[in-house]
C-alpha cells in the first residue's frame, strides 16, 4: 500500500523539525558557519523510507529553516543557495538507496542492509552535501585559506569534513533506527 501524500508530506513536516532540534544541540559549532551533529539523520530517514523526491524536498525546506534559525548571513545569493536549500537538498540523494533498504528491510536482511543500503545512502547524501558546502568555500570563503597561508581548495575541503564526520555518526544512528522503522511501518501499512 502507497502511502498518502498527506502522510507523506507530515513525514518531511517531522524530519524537519527533529533535525531543526538536533542542529539546537549541536556537538560543536564551528566559527565560519557548520557543525558536528546528527542534524542530517532524520533527512536520511526520510530519504531512506520514502525515496529521493521526499528527501530532497525535506533537505531543501530543512536548509531554509536552518537558516532562520541560525543565520550566518551571506556574502551573496548564491552563496546562501550553496549553504542552505542546496546542500541540504542533496542529503536528499540518500533517497536513491531507498528500493535497496525497502527490499531488504522486507526479506529480514537488516546488516546486509545496513552495508548495502544505509551506507551507500548516507555516502551518497553526504558527499552531496558536502560538495556544496566545498564550491561555496572555494568561492566565497577562500579569503581565509589565502590569510591561513593554505590553497583555498585545500582549506575548503578540510574545513567542510565536519559533513564526513557527521555522516558516519548518522549512519551509526541509522544502523540501529531504521529496523526498527521499518517495522513500525510496516505495520501500519497492512
Amino acid at each position: 500500500m502507497n502511502p498518502s501524500r498527506v502522510r507523506i508530506a507530515a513525514e518531511i513536516g517531522l524530519s524537519i523539525a527533529l533535525a531543526a532540534v538536533l542542529q539546537l544541540i549541536a556537538v560543536w559549532q564551528l566559527p565560519q558557519g557548520g557543525s558536528y551533529s546528527l542534524t542530517m539523520a532524520p533527512l536520511f530517514v526520510i530519504a531512506l523510507l520514502r525515496g529521493p523526491s521526499a528527501g530532497l524536498t525535506a533537505g531543501a525546506l530543512y536548509g531554509v529553516i536552518d537558516f532562520l534559525i541560525k543565520p550566518y548571513p551571506p556574502l551573496h545569493p548564491a552563496q546562501w543557495i550553496l549553504d542552505y536549500p542546496l546542500a541540504y537538498a542533496l542529503v536528499g540523494l540518500a533517497g536513491f538507496a531507498s528500493l535497496r533498504w525497502q527490499r531488504q528491510a522486507a526479506e529480514g536482511r537488516g546488516a546486509s542492509a545496513f552495508w548495502t543500503a544505509i551506507v551507500p545512502g548516507v555516502v551518497l547524501g553526504a558527499l552531496g552535501r558536502y560538495a556544496s558546502h566545498v564550491a561555496s568555500g572555494l568561492v566565497f570563503f577562500s579569503s581565509y585559506a589565502i590569510d591561513a597561508g593554505q590553497a583555498p581548495l585545500i582549506y575548503s575541503l578540510a574545513y567542510n569534513s565536519f559533513v564526513l564526520v557527521s555522516a558516519a555518526a548518522c549512519a551509526a544512528v541509522l544502523g540501529a533506527v531504521m529496523p526498527q522503522l521499518h517495522r513500525l511501518v510496516s505495520r501500519q501499512a497492512t
